[in-house]
């Protein structure tokens, strides 16, 4: 693919450098909120071009938020905020709505700023009338539409996506078929376990298990721009260690550096 998808690119192009502190695997803090902290680099040729106009590192903070018990709306809430270092502006942020169970996204947004150039776009579906209700802002305005839903099944973002990765790794031994809604668009895409390596965290060795989300080979629509590699601790915690998001020749790496609460195992009991 001769493009870089634009939303994948600011991502790429807005994260800060390696915190001064290494990653505490212990899970603490409150029980229905997990947060980690990551660093983050391009990779690539890219890097090189960027680097003369964009940041090529900075931190990131991926937090999801988990319904309490007797919540009046229990869906989980998860986030992904990106930064430059050194004091730089900007920033990319991406969020996302699912159901309690996390099988089915209910709003997804992402936005950026750089510089002069800003772009946000939310769209809240509604399922039972397969409508998405999408607002988007440009520094050319504001745009409000309805779009039917593509389909008829449920739909996941790449953040749902993840949560979906991290639920059911032990049972994803194989390819899966499933889609992507990224940027007003769904694609069809495979989930597939990969590769398995050490990390090691405070002086210990802690095995993981990669999953891949990728675009169907096999498609006749448009095929995704974008990929997704996350490396997932191989116990029940499944914390992310290393997010890798890929876009043609270029690729973002994420790599964990703090753990400030992670209530993922109490939420999936």
């Amino acid at each position: 693919m001769s493009r870089i998808h634009a939303p994948l690119l600011s991502l790429m192009l807005l994260l800060s450098p390696a915190a001064a502190f290494a990653a505490d695997v212990n899970c603490t803090g409150t029980t229905n909120v997990e947060e980690f902290r990551y660093s983050w680099r391009i990779r690539g040729a890219i890097r090189f071009i960027a680097g003369l106009m964009f940041p090529t590192s900075g931190t990131g903070n991926f937090k999801t938020t988990y319904p309490k018990d007797g919540q009046h709306t229990p869906n989980i809430n998860s986030e992904l905020l990106i930064t430059p270092s050194n004091g730089e502006s900007g920033f990319y942020a991406y969020e996302s709505q699912m159901d309690a169970a996390g099988k089915q996204t209910q709003m997804t947004y992402s936005g950026y700023v750089w510089g002069n150039k800003t772009r946000k776009i939310r769209a809240v579906f509604d399922y039972p009338k397969r409508l998405a209700r999408i607002h988007k802002e440009t520094p050319k305005g504001v745009e409000n539409t309805v779009k039917p839903l593509p389909g008829n099944s449920d739909l996941r973002d790449v953040l749902t996506a993840i949560y979906f990765l991290r639920q059911n790794a032990d049972k994803i031994t194989g390819p899966i078929t499933t889609s992507i809604y990224d940027s007003g668009q769904q694609y069809e895409v495979v989930l597939k376990p990969g590769e398995r390596r050490t990390f090691t965290i405070e002086g210990k060795s802690v095995p993981s298990h990669a999953f891949e989300i990728s675009a169907n080979p096999n498609t006749t629509g448009k095929k995704w721009p974008g990929g997704v590699k996350v490396f997932l601790s191989d116990d029940a915690r499944r914390i992310p260690f290393r997010i890798e998001i890929t876009e043609s020749f270029a690729a973002l790496q994420l790599d964990l550096q703090a753990i400030e609460s992670c209530g993922f195992l109490q939420a999936a009991k």
